[in-house]
C-alpha cells in the first residue's frame, strides 16, 4: 500500500483549504501561522516568509524570526487595467515593503506584508476585480500567454482562450471568501464541490502557458501543459498540445531533473477546454502523492510513458488528437521599445531589471509606472521575462508616455547591452526560504563584470540569454538560459551553458560549485572563441553546442514540427 506524503494528509483534512487559517490570523501572540496552515495558505496565494538577513541576530536576541507574508495575484496573461495598477501600487506602499515584483508568470508579488495586514490586502485586490486564489499551491497556477496578443484577431482570440482556461480550472472552494472576504463562516463539513480537484487537489503545482509563434516569450516547453497557437492569415486554427515540461530539480538527486514538454498533437479551439481539463485530471489521478519531489507531470509521464499517458487522455476525451501542425519559434525574449499593433494602436515594452519596481535614487520606476497609470487609456501587460508593456496606446499619446518614461529612468533599455536586455533572476535571498545563494540582489553586481568581458571581445550588443536562480527549483527557468547560474551556497553556483534562444533546448552543467572568479574565468575564453569563430546570426548557446563545448542534452528535447 502506497504511503501518502504528509502534505496529502494536510490537504485531505483541510475542509477544502480552510484548515485553521482564520484562527491563526487572529492569534496576537505570534506573527506566524502554524506549519499546516502555512502549507494551505499557498492555495490562497500567499507564502509565509522571514527576513533571512535578520534571522541569526533575532535568534541571539531570543526573538521569533521576522515573519511576514508574500502575496501573489492571479492575473491571467498578465493583463492589468490602469485602475488595478493604481490599487496594486497603493498596496505595495501601504501594506508591503514599498515595491512591486513582476514574476516570471506574468503577475505581481507583494513582499513584507505583516500578518495583520494580509486580510485587508487580499480584500483590496478582490475589490479591484482581481484575486490571489490558486496563485500558489497544488492547483493550476496563473495561466500565461504571449504578451501583447493584439497583432491580429487570431492573437486576441488566443488570449481570450488563456483567460477562459484560467477561469475554468480555478478551484471552486468557498474557503477563500469565508477567510478573506467575510463570507458566511463554515459550520460542520464543507459542501463545496470541487469537480476537478476533489478533496486533495493535485499532487503538485501545474503550470499552463500559451505561446503564439514566432514568439516563445512564455517558454512554452517549460510548462506542464504548453499550448502553441496555430494562426494562419490572422485566423486561429487551434493549438498544438505539449505536455510534461518543468524546471525544478534537486542538487545531488539524479532522479529529479528539468524536462521540456513533448508535443503530442493538435486540437481545434472548441476542444481546448476539454483537452486541458482531461490532462489535468489524468495527472490528478496518476501523479505521485507519496514523494513530492516526483509529483510533477513530467515524472508521471516519464514513469508511465508518453504513449500510455496520451492513450489514457484520448480514452477519457473520446476522440483522438490530430497530428501536430507546423510552427516555428524565433526567440523567447521580449521586444523592447514601441511596436505597432492592429488598428493603429501602439505598445511600449519597458525593461524592469529582475522585475522589481522600486524607487531607488534617481531611478524611480514605481513612481513612473504610477504616473503612467494615471494618464494611460489602454492597459498594462506583464511579461514572463519580468518586464511590462504599456499597451494599446493611441498614436497621439506616444509623446506623453515617452516623457514620463524618460523622466523616471525607465528608458534605460535603449542603451542596455545584449546580455542585460535578456537577463532574468528569481527573488532568492533574503525572503525565499529555499534560496541557497543570491540571485536578484547579485544581478546588478554580476552584469557589469560580464559586460566588461563582452566589451573586450566586441560582443556588447550580442543577445545572450542569462538566467540566475538562487536554488535548483528553477523559478527563473535557468535551465533554458544560454548562460545560467544555479545557486549551490553563499556565493557559489553551478554554471550551466548551451540552451538556445528559442526555448527549445536545455543547457548543461559546465562547472559545478564555482565562485564569481571561476564563473568569469570560464566564460572569458568562451566569449573570445565566440567572437572569432561564430557563424552569421549564430547564438551563443548554438555556438557552444556546435563546437562541442557542451553536449546536446539527452532528456527533454521537444519535437518541433517545422512549417
Amino acid at each position: 500500500m502506497t504511503t501518502l506524503s504528509d502534505f496529502e494528509r494536510i490537504k485531505n483534512a483541510s475542509r477544502q483549504l480552510r484548515g485553521t487559517i482564520a484562527d491563526g490570523l487572529r492569534d496576537p501572540v505570534t506573527h506566524a501561522i502554524s506549519d499546516d496552515d502555512n502549507k494551505l495558505l499557498k492555495f490562497h496565494g500567499s507564502y509565509q516568509q522571514d527576513d533571512r538577513d535578520l534571522r541569526e541576530e533575532r535568534r541571539k536576541q531570543k526573538l521569533e524570526p521576522a515573519y511576514s507574508f508574500m502575496l501573489r495575484a492571479r492575473l491571467p496573461s498578465g493583463v492589468i487595467t490602469p485602475t488595478q495598477w493604481l490599487v496594486f501600487d497603493r498596496l505595495a506602499r501601504e501594506y508591503a515593503n514599498g515595491t512591486l515584483r513582476i514574476t516570471t508568470r506574468q503577475t505581481f508579488q507583494w513582499h513584507g506584508i505583516i500578518k495583520q495586514k494580509l486580510k485587508p490586502t487580499i480584500a483590496a485586490i478582490h475589490d479591484a476585480l482581481a484575486t490571489t486564489i490558486a496563485a500558489c499551491g497544488d492547483v493550476v497556477r496563473n495561466v500565461v500567454s504571449t504578451a501583447n496578443p493584439v497583432e491580429s484577431s487570431g492573437h486576441a482570440l488566443a488570449y481570450e482562450w488563456a483567460t477562459r482556461l484560467s477561469e475554468e480550472l480555478s478551484p471552486r472552494t468557498k474557503a477563500y471568501h469565508e477567510i478573506w472576504l467575510d463570507g458566511e463562516p463554515l459550520i460542520g463539513e464543507p459542501k463545496d464541490e470541487e469537480p476537478l480537484y476533489g478533496r486533495t487537489y493535485l499532487p503538485r503545482k501545474f503550470k499552463i502557458g500559451l505561446a503564439i509563434p514566432p514568439l516563445n516569450d512564455v517558454d512554452v516547453f517549460a510548462q506542464d501543459l504548453g499550448l502553441i497557437a496555430i494562426i494562419e492569415h490572422g485566423e486561429l486554427k487551434g493549438f498544438n498540445v505539449a505536455i510534461g515540461g518543468g524546471m525544478g530539480a534537486t542538487h545531488g538527486d539524479p532522479t529529479t531533473y528539468p524536462r521540456l514538454a513533448s508535443v503530442i498533437g493538435f486540437v481545434p479551439p472548441e476542444r481546448l477546454l476539454a483537452t486541458s481539463e482531461a490532462i489535468v485530471a489524468v495527472q490528478r489521478d496518476w501523479g505521485n502523492r507519496s514523494e513530492r519531489k516526483h509529483a510533477r507531470l513530467k515524472y508521471t509521464i516519464d514513469h508511465r510513458g508518453l504513449d500510455a499517458f496520451k492513450a489514457e487522455l484520448e480514452q477519457r476525451l473520446g476522440f483522438t488528437l490530430e497530428p501536430g501542425r507546423g510552427f516555428r519559434f524565433e526567440h523567447n525574449g521580449d521586444r523592447y521599445g514601441w511596436i505597432e499593433g492592429e488598428n493603429g494602436r501602439w505598445h511600449l515594452t519597458l525593461q524592469i531589471e529582475a522585475g522589481r519596481l522600486a524607487d531607488v535614487g534617481e531611478q524611480r520606476w514605481l513612481t513612473g509606472l504610477r504616473e503612467l497609470a494615471n494618464v494611460h487609456e489602454g492597459d498594462f501587460r506583464l511579461t514572463c521575462n519580468q518586464n511590462v508593456i504599456v499597451a494599446n496606446v493611441s498614436a497621439d499619446r506616444r509623446d506623453a508616455i515617452d516623457a514620463i518614461v524618460a523622466a523616471h529612468g525607465l528608458d534605460g533599455y535603449r542603451q542596455h547591452s545584449g546580455i542585460r536586455r535578456h537577463a532574468v533572476a528569481c527573488v532568492a535571498l533574503p525572503t525565499c526560504g529555499l534560496a541557497m545563494a543570491e540571485a536578484e540582489r547579485y544581478l546588478p553586481d554580476l552584469l557589469p563584470k560580464l559586460e566588461a568581458l563582452l566589451d573586450t571581445h566586441g560582443l556588447r550588443d550580442a543577445p545572450i540569454l542569462l538566467r540566475l536562480s538562487g536554488c535548483p527549483n528553477g523559478c527563473s527557468r535557468p535551465y533554458l538560459g544560454e548562460i545560467a547560474l544555479v545557486g549551490r551556497g553563499p556565493g557559489r553556483y553551478d554554471l550551466r551553458l548551451g540552451a538556445d534562444f528559442r526555448g527549445q533546448r536545455l543547457n548543461q552543467v559546465h562547472r559545478e560549485n564555482v565562485d564569481e572568479a571561476g564563473i568569469l574565468d570560464a566564460l572569458s575564453p568562451l566569449f573570445a572563441s565566440y567572437a572569432a569563430e561564430r557563424s552569421i546570426d549564430e547564438g551563443f548557446g548554438d555556438f557552444l553546442v556546435r563546437t562541442s563545448v557542451v553536449g546536446a542534452p539527452t532528456r527533454g528535447i521537444p519535437l518541433e514540427v517545422l512549417a
